[in-house]
């Protein structure tokens, strides 16, 4: 079993949010390192409307290199802007990965828009950026949708790695819609996709990992190679009433020799919910990052990320 030291909640929304855009969530923390800094992506929310619904919106936090416990600045304004009306990002961004292409950073990003007969659709859209602090998107469109292998939503692109001359994927597909106490709920599980330029992308529409529950969700796969194997860690949950303590997301954990093939074990994963606390009822939306001879996990808790995110350090 892996064993992890966790060194808390170093995100508080309660201390570090703005009360004009960032009021709620610090959702899908996602690490990469700066010149100056260690940058931090995650997503909140804005100030509920007139029909109480709010809006996703993306930002960052930078930490010191000396220290990941430690906040330098926090951004000031969202790192992107909401689509046009009927674009896909209409009513909501996400942002998801983030990777160093040549002299550009690459943001994959999740757009929201409201539909009718199910409450939601998600696709995966692509922003770049010279300075990775303000981003502009390739166009007004997806660059993963629904096709006619996926015909539901696709989101949480948690992990996008470039090995050998090819950009690799890993996200969030939905499978199917089912009604709960008149309530259609998303089930969604983890696929890949791979791509030559990070723009055009191929897929199957298989999924990678097996399910351990009755309509699993699975969402924010991340991947990261030590000790000659692929590990990937992830969130998941049931479908059907989750936003409680038995129910909720919890974090899961797989491995693999050839980067295609995956065996889960979760009971090996090491991190878990505690008896009390910020991440007492729910863990989830996890994000390796390999720094300076360590490796970390950036986190989530209670009521998917509410009130901020935490961190923890892989033990020898």
């Amino acid at each position: 079993m892996l064993k992890w030291e966790k060194l808390g909640k170093i995100f508080d929304l309660d201390k570090n949010g703005n009360e004009t855009w960032m009021v709620e969530q610090a959702q899908n923390p996602f690490a990469i390192e700066m010149d100056t800094c260690v940058r931090v992506y995650f997503n909140t929310r804005s100030p509920k409307d007139t029909n109480g619904n709010s809006k996703s919106l993306a930002a960052y936090v930078d930490l010191d290199k000396k220290d990941l416990t430690k906040i330098i600045s926090i951004s000031q304004k969202p790192i992107l802007e909401h689509g046009d009306i009927g674009t896909f990002d209409e009513f909501g961004i996400m942002a998801g990965s983030v990777i160093k292409n040549k002299s550009e950073f690459f943001l994959y990003y999740v757009g929201w828009t409201r539909k009718v007969s199910v409450p939601y659709n998600w696709e995966i859209g692509l922003a770049t950026s010279d300075d990775g602090t303000k981003f502009k998107k390739i166009g007004k469109g997806p660059v993963i949708g629904s096709n006619y292998n996926e015909p539901y939503l696709q989101a949480g692109c948690s992990s996008v790695l470039f090995l050998n001359g090819v950009y690799h994927l890993f996200y969030t597909s939905g499978i199917n819609w089912i009604e709960y106490n008149g309530k259609r709920e998303s089930v969604y599980q983890i696929m890949k996709a791979t791509s030559i330029d990070g723009i055009l992308w191929s897929r199957n529409g298989k999924t990678i990992l097996s399910n351990v529950i009755e309509h699993e969700s699975q969402a924010s796969p991340t991947v990261a190679f030590w000790n000659n194997k692929w590990h990937l860690f992830f969130s998941y949950r049931y479908s059907t009433n989750f936003r409680n303590k038995d129910r909720g997301y919890r974090i899961g954990y797989a491995t693999s020799s050839d980067f295609e093939n995956w065996d889960r074990h979760d009971n090996l994963a090491g991190i878990a919910t505690e008896k009390e606390g910020w991440d007492s009822e729910m863990i989830c939306y996890p994000n390796l990052f390999l720094y300076k001879k360590n490796i970390f996990l950036f986190y989530c808790g209670n009521d998917f990320g509410r009130k901020g995110f935490g961190l923890a350090r892989l033990m020898e």
